[in-house]
């Protein structure tokens, strides 16, 4: 490919978005480890005879089309996979003399990164500080609960190794924030994930990502096995088709409660120390402002870049009919802001049910990811979102704490304020009135107390020494 003429850049001009955001998956679907539930390793069948793995050429292109392609002054560069360590070191900090290479004057760059952690090292880690990365880092919660899922391919848990990654971050200074996948094992157990993530590894940004897996009845079975290579067998594809859901997807209403039960511990302790991304933007919704794409009125602003150039509608849809081109052969700003490319994100609003259009959290909602709308509305229309009774859950019953923190915000004070009214509130029904969260129990013995005893064994990373197995918790 170094040999063909690369496009040029199209005039910047009003009818593209004057930003977006792409994930660059350098190794392609390449993982080092066996999540159970990583659809993504499925990607492989698309391109059955290549290896995945970023040429020089396609990351010149890649990081010289993207800072063309925007009109705003900052531009993210965002490697994720698969598992982008396994292209080493040397690629990314190629990657960086590209960025000085072509970044226009006055043009900031943010670099993110997304990790399983295994690789992480002092040389990574050098790394990421010099060049001030924001790295993400995939843990799932304590031991027994990330262990569930997160395996190597010897089917072992991969704990302790991502535990060491935790460490050389640390070390080294680097910012990180958690990836945590919301599934079946770790549902129940919102506030002990979170209280691990902020007490034993000191996170001050959280993501949560629910599992759905879909699967149509011929499939699912197949599905509940994981997306794994088996031999003898052809990997699975996975696309966004079907209406069933493996046995390892989160609940649709538990989802709303594991958020809740964060929440009510976030609201009390943590506000303005520790930041959730979700509680984040519902907050910028009071303001009209829509920073994710998942809740955000249209999309179409968060593409993905294969490992060969191809670029595809969204992370969530790397299959062949939402492929929108290569940019070898077409520059990334034409295909971004092309009909086709604008008409995926417009689908989002325009595809929304009766149910969804007349629903009381719709502006906080506006339907959730177009990737979860495979069930019938109450009216038995379909493209109703799985998750839709979690979320209206989590959007009604934080709703009024949200506006309260707007109203703060309005009058210039602190959201952070927003504890000390909830702590009087608290002391105005005593230790033993029933928890706000809907748990059924007393407060004192709830989101009142603020370190229960913990299901989980010793999880810390300072004692990596595995429990003994715990039989509660899936």
């Amino acid at each position: 490919m170094s040999a063909i003429a690369e496009p040029t850049a199209p005039p910047l001009s009003a009818d593209g978005p004057p930003g977006f955001h792409l994930l660059a998956k350098p190794s392609g679907s390449t993982c080092n480890i066996d999540c159970s539930y990583c659809f993504f390793l499925s990607k492989e069948a698309l391109y059955p005879n290549e290896k995945s793995r970023m040429s020089e050429a396609t990351l010149e292109a890649y990081i010289r089309q993207l800072l063309e392609s925007h009109r705003v002054p900052e531009v993210t560069v965002a490697w994720q996979g698969g598992e982008p360590t396994l292209m080493k070191l040397g690629f990314f900090q190629r990657s960086i003399e590209l960025v000085e290479k072509y970044r226009r004057p006055g043009q900031k760059v943010q670099h993110t990164f997304q990790t399983n952690g295994l690789l992480l090292d002092d040389d990574w880690c050098a790394f990421f500080k010099q060049h001030d990365f924001l790295v993400g880092l995939s843990v799932d919660g304590p031991r027994e609960l990330h262990d569930a899922y997160r395996l190597d391919r010897r089917g072992q848990g991969t704990f302790d190794r991502v535990m060491q990654g935790w460490r050389a971050l640390k070390k080294h200074g680097v910012d990180f924030n958690i990836l945590c996948t919301v599934n079946a094992a770790n549902q129940h157990h919102g506030r002990a994930v979170y209280r691990f993530f902020r007490d034993e590894l000191g996170a001050k940004w959280i993501q949560f990502i629910p599992i759905i897996e879909r699967a149509t009845e011929q499939t699912l079975p197949v599905a509940n096995l994981g997306w794994s290579e088996r031999p003898g067998e052809k990997r699975l594809l996975y696309t966004q088709s079907g209406d069933r859901v493996t046995e390892r997807s989160v609940g649709t209403e538990q989802y709303g409660r594991f958020l809740i039960d964060v929440f009510e511990e976030w609201v009390r302790h943590d506000v303005g120390q520790v930041f959730v991304q979700l509680f984040d933007v519902t907050l910028e919704g009071f303001f009209g402002r829509h920073s994710l794409c998942i809740h955000a009125p249209t999309c179409g602003d968060g593409l993905a870049l294969e490992h060969n150039g191809d670029l595809y509608s969204c992370d969530h849809f790397v299959e062949p009919r939402y492929k929108l081109g290569n940019i070898h052969e077409t520059h990334m700003l034409k295909l971004v802001a092309s009909p086709v490319q604008r008409q995926f994100g417009d689908a989002k609003r325009d595809t929304l049910t009766a149910q969804c259009r007349a629903c009381a959290v719709r502006n906080w909602c506006n339907g959730g990811c177009p990737k979860d709308r495979f069930t019938l509305s109450r009216d038995g229309e379909p493209g109703q979102n799985y998750l839709c009774a979690g979320l209206a859950l989590f959007f009604t019953h934080t709703g009024p704490t949200f506006h309260t923190m707007a109203q703060l915000l309005r009058q210039h004070r602190a959201p952070a304020d927003i504890m000390a009214l909830i702590a009087a509130e608290d002391a105005k029904g005593g230790p033993y009135q029933l928890c706000p969260c809907g748990s059924g129990k007393k407060i004192r013995f709830c989101h009142g107390a603020r370190a229960p005893h913990s299901l989980f064994g010793d999880v810390s990373p300072a004692h990596p020494k595995p429990p003994e197995k715990c039989t509660t918790v899936l």
